[in-house]
C-alpha cells in the first residue's frame, strides 16, 4: 500500500507540473536546436516550482539527446559561454569581502559559482538524470579533445560528480553466476583488461570456488557497476596470466588458498573519468576477503604494462649499443616468442629496462609514466616483481612485450608506502627489483 501511496503520488506530482509547463508554453513537442535548448536551460534555472522543474530538466535532456553532434558541440559551447558566474553577484560579493562585513568571504565563494552548476544539480533532478549527466560528460570528453574551451563545463562536471560518487554513497557488491543477467553482461563488455570472449568465459571468471569478483554501485545508477575487480584465490603469487584464465585448470580450494590476486580492475564509466573509486575498492575487498577467509595472508596484483612498448621504442634513441637496438627490433614480430635463444636473449636485455621504466621513468610531473603504478603505487603497494613473458597474448606482446608485474599490499606497509609516495615520489620496490635496476645501472654506465 505505501508504495501504490507513492507512485501515484509521483505520478500525481509529474502530471501538475507537465500541465505548469504546458500553461507556461514550456512544452517541448518539437526537436530543438542548441539555442532552444539553452533556452529551456534558462528556464530551468529561473523557475521555483519543484513539480515543473523536474519535468522542464525532462525536457532538456531529452532535447539534448535529439541534438546531433553539432548540435551538441554547440550547446556546450553556450553552457561555457553564457552560464558561467554572474559578474553583478560575484562584483557585489566582492565589493561586501573588501568591506570587512562578516560572512562575506562565505557569499562570495557562492557568488562566484558558474550557473552551469546549479544548472547540472537541477537536471539531476529528472527521473534518471545521473545517468544521462555522466553519459552527457563522456561525449563532453571526447569533443574537449579537440574544443578546449569547454574545459570549463568539464571541471565543473568533474567537481559534482566527486560528491555525487564520493566513497559513502558506493555500495560494494559481489557479482555471482547467479547475479542479473544485464550486469553480467556488462562485465563482458566493459572488461577493459583481458577480453572476455563468451558466457562459459565468464563463468570460469566468477563460478569457480577460487573466484571472485566484486564492484561498487551507486543508488542512483542500480545497474550500472561503475568499477569491478577480479580476484584469483591461488597458493602462491603468480607471474603469468594464462595459467589464471586457462579452461582446463583445476580449481583450488578456498580453504587452501593463502593469496588473493587482483588480476584485472576495469573502469566502466568514461562520463566519471577522474572520479577515483579504484583505491578504494581494493582496500574494502581486501577486507571482504579478510572477513571469509581468514587464512589469506598475501594481496597482489598481476598487472598489466600497457604503455612499455610505446616508451621502449621511444628510448631506443637512448644510450643503447647498436646490437641492442636491433635485438629489440625482434619484437616488431610476434614470432619472436617461439625462439627460445632469442627470448633468452631479449630477456636479458628487457627485465632491466623494464626496472628503469618502473622506478626511473618520469613523466613531466615527476610521476612514474606508467598509469597502472601510479594507481597502485598511490595506493601504498610495493613494487614487487617483474614478470618475464607474463602475457603472450597478442595484445600483451603489442602492448608490454610480454611483461607483467606484481603489486604487492602488505597491509602493515600501506600507509607508509603511500606516505612515501605521495610525499617524495618514492617508489618502493623489492629486492628482486632494485636487482634488476641495479643491472640497468651498470650498463648505462658501460655505454
Amino acid at each position: 500500500m505505501s508504495n501504490d501511496f507513492f507512485s501515484d503520488l509521483l505520478a500525481s506530482v509529474s502530471e501538475r507540473g507537465r500541465n505548469l509547463l504546458r500553461r507556461g508554453g514550456w512544452s517541448n513537442t518539437a526537436p530543438l536546436d542548441a539555442d532552444g535548448v539553452a533556452a529551456l536551460c534558462e528556464g530551468l534555472l529561473s523557475g521555483r516550482g519543484e513539480a515543473s522543474g523536474t519535468v522542464l530538466a525532462r525536457n532538456v535532456l531529452d532535447a539534448y539527446r535529439q541534438l546531433g553532434e553539432a548540435g551538441r558541440l554547440a550547446f556546450f559551447e553556450t553552457l561555457a559561454r553564457a552560464f558561467g558566474p554572474d559578474r553583478d553577484k560575484v562584483e557585489r560579493a566582492i565589493e561586501l569581502w573588501r568591506s570587512g562585513v562578516g560572512g562575506a568571504g562565505g557569499n562570495l565563494h557562492f557568488a562566484s559559482e558558474p550557473r552551469r552548476q546549479e544548472l547540472f544539480r537541477r537536471l539531476n533532478r529528472a527521473p534518471g538524470g545521473t545517468g544521462e549527466l555522466v553519459a552527457m560528460r563522456a561525449e563532453l570528453l571526447n569533443l574537449s579533445k579537440e574544443h578546449k574551451n569547454l574545459d570549463t563545463v568539464n571541471r565543473d562536471l568533474e567537481h559534482l560528480f566527486t560528491s555525487w560518487f564520493n566513497r559513502g554513497f558506493l555500495v560494494l557488491r559481489r557479482i555471482h553466476w547467479s547475479s542479473p543477467a544485464n550486469i553480467l553482461e556488462k562485465v563482458i563488455r566493459y572488461e577493459a583488461v583481458h577480453e572476455i570472449h563468451d558466457w562459459d568465459d565468464l563463468r570460469r571468471r566468477i563460478d569457480p570456488t577460487d573466484r571472485r569478483c566484486y564492484a561498487f554501485f551507486h543508488p542512483a545508477l542500480p545497474d550500472e557497476p561503475l568499477i569491478f575487480v577480479e580476484v584469483a584465490l591461488t597458493e602462491g603469487i603468480p607471474g603469468a596470466i594464462a595459467p589464471l584464465l586457462a579452461k582446463e585448470r583445476q580449481p583450488v580450494p578456498a580453504e587452501s588458498a593463502r593469496t588473493a590476486v587482483f588480476y584485472s580492475i576495469s573502469n566502466t564509466q568514461r562520463g566519471l573519468a577522474g572520479v577515483s573509486f579504484g583505491n578504494f575498492l581494493i582496500k574494502q575487498v581486501v577486507e571482504e576477503l579478510r572477513r571469509e577467509l581468514p587464512k589469506l595472508d598475501t594481496f597482489v596484483t598481476l598487472s598489466p604494462v600497457p604503455g612499455f612498448m610505446r616508451w621502449l621504442k621511444r628510448e631506443t634513441e637512448s644510450p643503447l649499443g647498436d646490437d641492442e637496438r636491433a635485438l629489440l627490433k625482434h619484437l616488431d614480430d610476434g614470432t619472436w616468442v617461439d625462439d627460445p635463444d632469442l627470448v633468452e636473449k631479449l630477456r636479458a636485455v628487457i627485465e632491466p629496462l623494464a626496472a628503469y621504466y618502473f622506478v626511473k621513468a618520469k613523466n613531466a610531473r615527476g610521476k612514474p609514466v606508467d598509469p597502472v603504478a601510479r594507481f597502485h603505487l598511490g595506493n601504498g603497494a610495493r613494487l614487487e616483481q617483474i614478470n618475464w613473458l607474463g602475457d603472450v597474448s597478442a595484445k600483451g606482446l603489442r602492448e608490454s612485450a610480454g611483461v607483467m608485474v606484481n603489486y604487492l599490499y602488505r597491509l602493515d606497509d600501506i600507509e607508509k608506502n603511500h606516505e612515501a609516495y605521495a610525499n617524495d615520489d618514492v617508489v618502493v620496490t623489492s629486492s628482486a627489483v632494485k636487482k634488476l635496476l641495479k643491472a640497468e645501472g651498470r650498463r648505462l654506465r658501460l655505454t
